[in-house]
């Protein structure tokens, strides 16, 4: 039996404002710390891509709630999908409040319970939000010693805590718990003045290696993502699809769908949804569809975007700038110039974009795999006509985005299909979806002049990059006669300059910046005939860069060589999110297929105060990991709109046969501010290993993917 359903507009749907004392009244008994954020530094921060930046409160916040059994609660707007922040955010909670790691429970995402967040990205969960949650450990501390001290007339001084405990110095027995001076009930109290948070001498769970708490329920399966989510009288929607970007819909026959018993269509103008209780029988409905679609012909395809993207490039805007370009050509005893491409790179996570969205009394809940939370709640909210108090998004785990989940177009898809049938609805993309509807990582070219004195110092550097943005190209070596031009960012304001949507792609922009920027001074090297390391320490003012590319040498006992020395070792060094890192590849050839087999790397970074070197050290492993596929392989092929690769059989993703041996060093910055840990490793990929193929046989690739055809075709050449 078949339900079409009518294209009347749909009545808004409203409901009651959540107002702060639902919001109290929602979350429970316990004691809840409140402080003022004022103008965080997240706040401020810019971010790339259209952003709604609410109205928060000017006086307090809710980061935690201590429970009358004392266990606590941390409130994070930020979500976990492999980073590790469900364990370190934790950790620094657990430190600053004195209270046992396994005592604190996480709550990530929760837009009705979670202070506002713009969103997971950018390596700032904990260099911006990590601080913010140290202080509210901190003053929450700092409240509970001054309750201790009430409950056991004994004066703050006398008082410490451990272990969710005060108890007094002079006589131990006197003490009271946590739980005890909550007595189940909500306590709100401001210090006088500012609480001290901890220094790293005092530590007792920061900086210690820590077992990912999500662990376990990874590995058994146990773990819950959007599409586990399963509620009474759900229905699985699959939606008509055009066969290109740009393609218009002329004309569609839904009669043989129809005749499918229990299925439910949805036809409001180009937005056709196939619905019924079972996925299966959904997806054999939708196959029964018959569409006429119109595909323009743009003449663009994988080749040929390059000479587009330079057509269509707005004039440079400067990134950074010094002395002066003629006389730095002056002084140069040889010019080098260079032209690096990269092509479209999809995010290609596990687990593709998937949402359910239930509408009930007036509000909706959406339980999605999504980056940010509050973005897909005021998204929901304005394709619904409600108010976004009235929605609430539950982000279970999300199975890695890599930037690619910032966007919510299945989040908006479920809602729209939840509105039209009144009943609950999952879309989830299948892997086909995932790669259409992906906003790639942005195709780019790179040009480079720059020149060398005699003595191997960089006398000058011209840098103009088009489309993927500034993120990774301000130069860090000491040039005295420097320019560096950004043509258009990677993805924001581009819109028509693609074929298809782009977006953040693990440390935006930065891997293609790298690419070039590093690659060309192994150029520049050569032709001075210069050791790779040695050219750089040569013209390394910076010396933080210094002691991290030295970390990498001694740990990879490295010995000095003119490349190409044919040992196939490569150099490469970045600085991402505050992060400073360097990398050491050993790679080895087959001339006769053009395959790179890469034998070691070594990876060094020095990121600031390190919360989690367990966690840190698996982020770094899994950037070097994931860099083997946008380095030597990973490369979306299209023509006209059309995606053609659409699933791993044609794009192919690091294999396990891949993987290296790894060696990482975390520099040990204790007293410096935490900087982001879960892009800077992978900026660094391409140029590594392009560094090392040359040095393995002497050819120099200025395109990603360096895949085998490339490398034999270079080979050929001479």
């Amino acid at each position: 039996m078949e339900e079409n359903l009518e294209l009347e507009p749909a009545e808004p749907i409203t409901g009651l404002r959540m107002n702060r004392r639902d919001f109290l009244k929602s979350t429970g008994s316990g004691i809840f710390l409140y402080f003022t954020i004022g103008d965080l530094p997240f706040l401020q921060e810019e971010v790339q891509g259209p952003r709604r930046r609410p109205s928060l409160p000017t006086d307090f916040n809710a980061f935690l709630k201590i429970g009358e059994d004392g266990r606590v609660s941390c409130y994070t707007g930020k979500i976990e999908m492999g980073q590790g922040p469900i364990t370190s955010l934790a950790q620094e909670l657990a430190e600053e409040l004195d209270v046992p790691l396994d005592a604190v429970e996480m709550v990530m995402g929760d837009t009705d319970l979670c202070p506002w967040d713009m969103g997971t990205f950018g390596s700032m969960t904990t260099r911006i939000f990590g601080p913010a949650l140290r202080n509210a450990g901190a003053q929450a501390r700092q409240v509970l010693l001054e309750l201790a001290s009430e409950n056991l007339n004994v004066p703050v001084s006398n008082l410490t805590a451990e272990k969710g405990v005060v108890f007094d110095r002079t006589s131990n027995m006197r003490r009271v718990s946590y739980g005890q001076l909550t007595k189940g009930k909500r306590i709100e109290r401001h210090l006088t003045k500012p609480a001290v948070t901890k220094k790293p001498s005092e530590f007792k769970v920061i900086g210690k290696p820590t077992l990912r708490r999500d662990a376990k329920a990874k590995v058994t399966g146990s773990a819950k993502y959007s599409g586990d989510i399963q509620l009474p009288g759900m229905v699985y929607a699959r939606l008509l699809r055009p066969p290109a970007h740009g393609a218009k819909l002329l004309d569609v026959d839904l009669s043989e769908a129809k005749k499918v018993e229990g299925v439910q269509i949805i036809h409001e103008g180009d937005f056709i949804a196939v619905l019924h209780k079972y996925p299966d029988v959904a997806e054999m409905a939708l196959s029964k569809i018959k569409a006429k679609f119109d595909k323009p012909a743009s003449g663009i395809n994988d080749s040929t975007i390059f000479d587009h993207l330079l057509k269509v490039a707005p004039e440079g805007r400067v990134v950074a700038s010094g002395g002066d370009l003629k006389e730095g050509k002056r002084a140069a005893t040889f010019i080098v110039k260079e032209t690096y491409l990269d092509g479209y790179k999809a995010h290609a996570p596990m687990e593709p974009h998937t949402a359910v969205v239930n509408i009930e009394g007036g509000k909706a809940t959406v339980w999605a795999s999504t980056q940010t939370p509050f973005g897909a709640k005021d998204e929901v909210a304005k394709e619904l006509g409600i108010k976004p108090e009235n929605v609430r998004v539950i982000p279970p785990f999300v199975g890695g985005g890599f930037g690619g989940k910032s966007a919510n177009l299945q989040v908006i898809e479920a809602a729209r299909c939840a509105k039209l049938t009144g009943k609950p609805v999952q879309v989830a993309w299948s892997r086909r979806e995932e790669f259409f509807y992906d906003t790639f990582r942005p195709a780019a070219v790179i040009k480079i002049e720059s020149g060398t004195t005699e003595g191997g110092k960089i006398s000058f550097w011209e840098y103009h990059v088009y489309f993927a943005g500034e993120r990774g190209s301000a130069q860090f070596y000491d040039i005295p006669h420097h320019s560096t031009l950004a043509h258009n960012s990677s993805w924001v304001g581009a819109q028509g300059s693609h074929p298809f949507a782009t977006g953040p792609w693990r440390a935006p922009g930065n891997n293609t910046n790298t690419f070039a920027r590093e690659c060309h001074i192994d150029v520049m090297a050569a032709k001075a005939g210069i050791d790779p390391l040695e050219f750089r320490r040569r013209n390394l003012a910076d010396q933080k860069m210094n002691l991290v590319l030295q970390a990498a040498a001694d740990k990879f006992g490295w010995k000095p060589a003119k490349a190409p020395s044919g040992r196939g070792y490569g150099v490469a060094c970045g600085i991402d999110a505050g992060t400073y890192v360097a990398a050491i590849a050993e790679v080895e050839v087959d001339k006769s297929t053009g395959g790179v087999k890469v034998k070691r790397v070594v990876c060094a970074q020095d990121m600031g105060l390190v919360i989690n070197p367990e966690g840190a050290t698996i982020q770094m492993e899994g950037c070097i990991t994931m860099g083997l596929g946008y380095a030597l392989r990973e490369d979306i092929r299209f023509k006209d709109g059309e995606i053609l690769d659409l699933n791993f059989d044609t794009y192919e993703i690091p294999r396990f046969s891949w993987v290296p041996q790894i060696e990482t060093v975390i520099l040990d910055r204790k007293d410096d501010a935490p900087q982001g840990g879960g892009e800077p490793a992978i900026v660094v990929m391409g140029a590594v290993i392009g560094n090392a193929i040359y040095d393995a046989v002497g050819v120099r690739l200025n395109r990603m993917p360096m895949s085998p055809e490339r490398i034999k075709e270079a080979l050929k050449r001479g």
